[in-house]
C-alpha cells in the first residue's frame, strides 16, 4: 500500500499519479491519505464539522463517511466581518445579520490552506465561540469543540532545494496562538497521518485486504515501511514496531496500554476497527531512503548505529521525542533498493 501524508486531493487521484509515475496500475483501495483512518470515527460523522485545508476538502471529508461539513470559505462568507487581516476582502458595507448558520460541533484540519490568516482567524473564532462565531463572546468555553488533525510534517520536500513548511507548521501556529490567547493548551480528538500508530495500524489493515484479494494464503509476519523523512516515516514505523511488540507481550491486539511515547490522541482504543480482524504482522522494519527529506553526504552506513539522528526534534508536540525511533532499521539510497533489500530479507528471488 501507499501511505501518504498528503491529504488535498482525492485518493482516486493519488492513485492515478502513482499509476503514471511507476508505470503500474495502482488502485484507490491501495492509498492511504492522510486523513483515510477518518473513516473509523463514526462517532463525528453526523455532527457539524468545519473542515479547513485545501483541494476538495468537502468531498473528501463526505467520503470518509462526514454527512455535514462547513468549508472556511462557506463560514467567511457568512460572517464577512471575521475576515479582516486582507483590507481589500473587508467588506464595505455593514451586512445583515446572519441567521439559519448552524452551530459547528467539531473541526478537521486536513491540511494547510492557502490563506493561513484567514483559517487561523476563523478556527479561533469557532474554538471560542464553542461553534457560534457570530454571537459576542462570553466565557472561553474548555475543554474547546473536538478536533480532528490530519498531517503533523513540519515540513516536506518539494522542487525547492530547501524543505517547506507543512500543515505540522501550521498546527504549531494554531496551538501557540490558542495557548497565547487562552492561556489553555490546545487538544486534539486525534492526530492521524505519519506517525501516528492507527494510520500504521489501518495500513496493515489495507494490506491484509490486498493479500486476500490476491489469494496469499500466508500470514503476514512483517511489514516493511519505505519512506525518506526520519520523523515521520522512520519514527512512525518504529512506533508501530513498538506497538506490534506491546501487543504480542500483552495478547491483546484492540486493546493495549499505551506506551509514554504514545499520547493520548493516537489512542485507537475509541475506533471501531473491525472486531474480526486478527493481526499476524510480529514487526515493521523502517528503511529511510535518501532522495527527500533525508540526505547525508557520506557513503550509505552499514550499520544504523553510524548515522547521526537529528537534534532537533521537528515532531509534533504531542509526540514525546525518544531518538532510538528516529534511527532507521535500514538506510538505502533509493525506493528500488528498498525493495530489493526486502526481497533479499525474506529469500524473495
Amino acid at each position: 500500500v501507499f501511505l501518504t501524508n498528503a491529504g488535498n486531493c482525492l485518493r482516486s487521484a493519488k492513485a492515478r499519479e502513482l499509476s503514471q509515475a511507476l508505470g503500474l496500475q495502482v488502485s484507490p483501495e491501495q492509498v492511504i491519505l492522510s486523513h483515510s483512518p477518518l473513516r473509523l470515527f463514526s462517532q463525528f460523522h453526523h455532527k457539524c464539522m468545519l473542515v479547513a485545508g485545501q483541494g476538495p476538502v468537502e468531498e473528501n471529508a463526505q467520503n470518509l463517511g462526514f454527512k455535514h461539513v462547513v468549508t472556511i470559505e462557506a463560514l467567511r462568507k457568512a460572517y464577512p466581518l471575521l475576515d479582516m487581516v486582507d483590507q481589500s476582502r473587508r467588506p464595505k458595507e455593514l451586512p445583515p445579520p446572519t441567521t439559519g448558520f448552524p452551530t459547528i460541533e467539531g473541526v478537521i484540519l486536513f491540511g494547510e490552506p492557502v490563506r493561513w490568516e484567514t483559517s487561523l482567524q476563523l478556527i479561533i473564532d469557532v474554538l471560542l465561540s464553542n461553534g457560534n462565531p457570530g454571537a459576542e463572546l462570553q466565557e472561553i468555553p474548555y475543554p474547546h469543540l473536538p478536533i480532528l488533525a490530519c498531517n503533523m510534517d513540519l515540513l516536506w520536500m518539494a522542487e525547492a532545494k530547501m524543505p517547506r513548511f507543512g500543515h505540522g507548521t501550521f498546527l504549531l501556529c494554531l496551538e501557540t496562538i490558542y495557548k497565547k490567547v487562552t492561556g489553555r493548551e490546545l487538544k486534539y480528538e486525534a492526530l492521524i497521518g505519519k506517525p501516528s500508530t492507527v494510520t500504521y495500524r489501518y495500513a496493515e489493515y489495507l494490506i491484509k485486504e490486498q493479500a486476500e484479494k490476491q489469494g496469499w494464503k500466508s500470514p503476514i509476519h512483517r511489514l516493511y515501511a519505505v519512506g525518506d523523512n526520519p520523523m515521520s516515516d522512520i519514527y512512525g514505523a518504529n512506533l508501530y514496531n513498538n506497538y506490534l511488540k506491546a501487543a504480542q507481550q500483552n495478547q491483546m491486539q484492540a486493546a493495549v496500554k499505551m506506551r509514554p511515547q504514545e499520547a493520548n490522541p493516537q489512542n485507537e482504543d475509541h475506533l471501531n476497527l473491525r472486531k474480526d480482524y486478527n493481526s499476524s504482522v510480529q514487526s515493521c522494519k523502517s528503511v529511510l531512503v535518501c532522495t527527500g527529506v533525508y540526505h547525508h553526504n557520506e557513503d550509505i552506513p552499514k550499520k544504523t548505529e553510524e548515522c547521526t539522528t537529528e537534534t532537533v526534534f521537528h515532531g509534533h508536540r504531542d509526540f514525546c521525542f525518544d531518538p532510538r525511533l528516529v534511527e532507521a532499521s535500514y538506510i538505502v539510497h533509493d525506493v528500488n533498493d528498498a525493495v530489493e533489500l526486502a526481497f533479499k530479507k525474506e529469500n524473495w528471488s
